[in-house]
């Protein structure tokens, strides 16, 4: 068998609210998810869910070659990248095509990649993960019931702008996951995608934890500050979760050795063997890992195959527009299926209608850091937040919600 050729696609992502972070917001929703497809001589083809940068160059170093022997072209794509560098939207590309020639690995084996890389068990636990800064609070327990209704427990929120706020929204998603458990004390986790200084962090967090109970702080500070999110460790008792935007082991090394990572977290844009890759470093450490994504299909599917697995993010309850996968929620658990590779098809001709996400301005959206960031003097909105929160910002807030008086949302 012989790699042909590849196609790329780019569909989207419908969530029909707003979706961001402390860095911006997509206010419309509607968030772009380019796709690789990598064709062979013998018919199979394999999907990868990421970009495209650089795809040319990159794609030479596996054009004509065996697509089963994936961990070797891994490589050789890294080789082919040499002196530019790997990293950012060159290093998602590189995953791509990875997880692509690992669902044509596991379709010419016959098996769903799961059980090819040597899974036990098909199920795979989640958490909750709205992208939620932006939604009121009725918007924000309407989301987290739906995620509840499906059996999920623990949950992460958007913050990092104004500590009331984050912990009044932390307040209302414990009492909505905790009523669903019939008062089973739920998981709560807050992601500031490197919003802080190390002060800020302790801080923020510190304040947190005198009435709520964090699994853990997520990207607190940069994501390369090894001694500042090691210092962030020290003076908070939740864990340090980063790794979502780091790009290959060596960005990983120096976080280990200073002790600055309690959850070790993969991008899975990254790819499957970068996944198996980290799995094996933070397992020598004692460290366990947590897949990051919207749609972290082959990591789920390499998730089951490593001992050091906790728990992987789920954001959106529904797949792309023209993306159907093989896999289920349920029981707060990601239910792999039986279809042979990834068990993910595309319906190329319905992306190709998909009326195209316009460009984000420049200055817009999550992808941006904004220029206050880690410099706040005090709490700030920075549009991001939603005027009809419900309370004034700067008032601490005793939450008493009952979430049986909202109504969950219908599907999208």
């Amino acid at each position: 068998m012989r790699i042909t050729g590849f196609r790329t696609l780019t569909t989207v992502q419908e969530w029909g609210r707003p979706v961001g972070d402390a860095n911006g917001v997509f206010a419309d929703g509607r968030v772009p998810v380019p796709i690789v497809v990598v064709e062979t001589d013998e018919g199979l083809s394999g999907v990868g869910i990421g970009p495209h940068v650089e795809i040319e160059r990159i794609f030479a170093a596996i054009d004509g070659e065996d697509p089963r022997a994936v961990t070797t072209l891994y490589d050789r794509m890294l080789r082919h990248t040499f002196k530019a560098g790997h990293a950012g939207p060159v290093f998602g590309t590189i995953g791509a095509l990875d997880t692509a020639l690992w669902d044509i690995k596991a379709q010419a084996a016959g098996q769903p990649l799961w059980r090819l890389l040597g899974g036990r068990d098909r199920r795979v636990p989640a958490y909750a993960s709205g992208l939620d800064i932006a939604l009121s609070d009725e918007e924000l327990v309407s989301a987290y019931i739906r995620y509840a209704e499906h059996g999920l427990r623990a949950a992460k929120l958007k913050g990092g702008l104004d500590i009331e706020h984050d912990r009044h929204r932390l307040h209302l998603v414990k009492e909505v996951l905790a009523e669903a458990g019939h008062g089973l004390r739920p998981g709560l986790m807050l992601d500031v995608n490197e919003a802080w200084t190390r002060k800020q962090a302790v801080r923020h967090v510190c304040e947190l934890e005198r009435t709520l109970d964090l699994i853990w702080i997520e990207e607190p500070v940069r994501r390369w500050d090894a001694e500042g999110l090691a210092a962030v460790g020290r003076g908070v008792r939740a864990s340090v979760a980063t790794g979502e935007n780091l790009t290959g082991l060596e960005q990983y090394r120096p976080l280990i050795a200073a002790g600055a990572v309690d959850v070790v977290q993969t991008s899975a844009v990254g790819g499957v063997t970068h996944f198996l890759r980290v799995s094996a470093l933070a397992h020598a450490y004692d460290l366990p890992v947590s897949p990051i994504g919207n749609s972290p299909l082959g990591l789920l599917h390499a998730a089951t195959s490593v001992p050091n697995h906790l728990t992987s993010e789920l954001q959106d309850l529904w797949p792309p527009v023209g993306v159907s996968v093989d896999a289920h929620v349920e029981d707060g658990f990601f239910v792999l299926g039986d279809s042979p590779g990834l068990g993910l098809r595309v319906d190329e001709q319905r992306i190709q209608a998909v009326d195209r996400h316009p460009e984000a301005p420049a200055d817009d959206g999550p992808n941006v850091r904004p220029e206050q960031a880690g410099r706040r003097l005090l709490a700030a909105t920075d549009g991001v937040l939603p005027a009809t929160a419900g309370f004034p910002l700067a008032r601490a807030v005793t939450p008493a919600h009952n979430s049986n008086q909202v109504s969950p949302t219908g599907s999208h």
